[in-house]
């Protein structure tokens, strides 16, 4: 099915042609060159104008065409006059074909186009019997051989905007494709985090609603908070799926320096953290930012999961170039982020995609390290 730009050139093409073939059929009706054989002449001209409907997917016959017209007009003559090849409408239309060729050639149909140019050249300007005057096929060299060039060059011009517009699209999908990955990932952390936590303390609240109600209840409020904090997270990051919500797309964007905050919430969850900061604090990229809370976040919920009764110990340490984040506990499980594997694999993500490293494993004095240092430079 043809698209509507194809049919918008067709009919482009179709009033060119016919503009040039009624030009020329008032030019052979009306001057005295052609009496006594205007028939032939206009046939021979609305012949070569209708070819110009073929300049883009055959622009060899178009230019065949008009060769055939100037040869015609001199050699056979009287009954082609030269006055055929020197209508205004002819010499328009022959220019117009000469552009076409270097515009829409493509393989080998370049070459043949570029030799019946230059052929051109001198049958153009050289009337037999003439001597051959070197003006003549200088200009000729520029009148004829001038389109050709054009056309070439604005090829060239169009088939490059395409190539970057190419680029262009194919740069929109990736940054909406690492945009969705880096939402997922997003999601992931809160989901994980807060199921984490809510599971762990009602849990625990379950055992001690009978024998030690104030203690439960402070479990379900533990329990009311995280699970509020993680809503709020997820209809941030929901928010910017839909484009639409200002209010909560510009809700406070994970950072450290709301490290406090998570460190609170893991400790009313019953896990004792110590933070560590060295260095200078200077502000971050906002990617190094979301990356270096989402680790620490990632790394702290594992240990709450997994490290069964143990203390945490976050470091955070600043660099002139580089961030240094260490997260480590005693506790005796393995760490791992268990489950389906996706804990120590997004923190793998999120330091891959900013350049950084990461290195996690067992202590040798027991519990769990995650260590990982993030370039203050790359991040985008």
């Amino acid at each position: 099915m043809a698209t509507v730009a194809t049919v918008i050139r067709r009919h482009l093409d179709i009033a060119i042609a016919a503009g040039f073939a009624a030009v020329y059929a008032v030019e052979v009706l009306t001057e005295s060159g052609f009496a006594g054989h205007r028939p032939l002449n206009l046939l021979l001209g609305v012949a070569f104008c209708a070819s110009l409907l073929l300049r883009r997917r055959s622009p060899v016959v178009p230019l065949v065409a008009g060769l055939v017209i100037i040869e015609l007009a001199n050699l056979a003559r009287p009954a082609v006059p030269n006055a055929l090849a020197e209508t205004g409408a002819f010499l328009f239309a022959f220019v117009f074909t000469i552009y076409s060729a270097g515009r829409y050639a493509t393989g080998s149909a370049v070459l043949a186009c570029a030799l019946l140019t230059v052929a051109a050249i001198p049958l153009a300007g050289i009337e037999p019997g003439d001597p051959v005057a070197f003006t003549d096929l200088a200009f000729f060299v520029m009148f004829l051989g001038g389109p050709f060039v054009a056309g070439r060059i604005v090829r060239r011009r169009v088939l490059r905007e395409r190539v970057l517009e190419v680029e262009r699209d194919t740069k929109a999908v990736e940054a909406v494709a690492e945009e969705r990955a880096r939402i997922a990932r997003e999601l992931h952390d809160v989901v994980s985090h807060a199921i984490s936590v809510v599971v762990l303390q009602a849990r625990g609240g379950r055992k001690l609603l009978d024998e030690e109600p104030g203690a439960a209840r402070e479990a379900f409020d533990v329990i009311e908070q995280v699970s509020e904090q993680a809503l709020t997270e997820m209809r941030r990051l929901l928010g910017l799926l839909r484009q639409k919500d200002d209010e909560l797309a510009l809700a406070p964007q994970p950072s450290l320096t709301r490290i406090d905050e998570l460190v609170g919430g893991l400790r009313a969850s019953g896990l004792p953290v110590d933070v560590t900061v060295e260095g200078e604090a200077v502000p971050l990229p906002p990617g190094v930012d979301v990356s270096a809370y989402r680790i620490v976040q990632e790394a702290l919920t594992n240990a709450l999961k997994h490290a069964g009764p143990a203390k945490a110990h976050v470091v955070v340490r600043y660099g002139s170039d580089h961030l240094e984040l260490e997260i480590v506990d005693d506790g005796a499980g393995n760490g791992n982020g268990g489950g389906s594997g996706q804990g120590l694999a997004g923190i793998r993500e999120r330091v891959a995609v900013i350049g950084g490293e990461i290195d996690s494993g067992q202590r040798p004095e027991g519990g769990y390290a995650v260590r990982a240092r993030l370039p203050l430079g790359s991040a985008r």
